[in-house]
């Protein structure tokens, strides 16, 4: 089990929109993983499966959109991403050893948006 590299991506607006789906589908063109996923598209998530890289079905936490060709972290989409480590939506199944390195790269990009991760509220 893998959580990803944290990447510093640069940040979209707050107020811009989370679709995660219609996010999902322009990472995957904007990595040109349409048949399966890369190192590029990796960087779009949080946490992903390592031992089953090659299916897309083993990335969680997408947190980042294509805005003008490039790739951005989206503040609502890491607010989803950590409204699910919380428990919201059913939550999500990680492996216990992975869930604070999670939040670590979660809590950075809180950081960054000048907010604070809300398990660390």
């Amino acid at each position: 089990m893998t959580v990803s590299a944290f990447k510093d991506l640069p940040l979209a607006d707050r107020d811009r929109e989370w679709d995660g789906a219609a996010a999902e589908k322009r990472v995957r063109t904007w990595a040109g993983a349409e048949d399966e996923p890369n190192e590029k598209y990796r960087e779009a998530h949080v946490w992903y499966d390592g031992d089953e890289k090659q299916n897309f079905t083993a990335y969680k936490l997408l947190i980042a959109d294509v805005v003008d060709g490039k790739l951005v972290a989206v503040p609502r989409g890491m607010m989803a991403a950590g409204n699910v480590l919380q428990g919201s939506r059913g939550g999500v199944d990680l492996p216990k050893g992975d869930i604070d390195r999670v939040k670590s790269h979660l809590a950075k990009y809180y950081a960054k948006m000048g907010d604070e991760a809300p398990w660390e509220r």
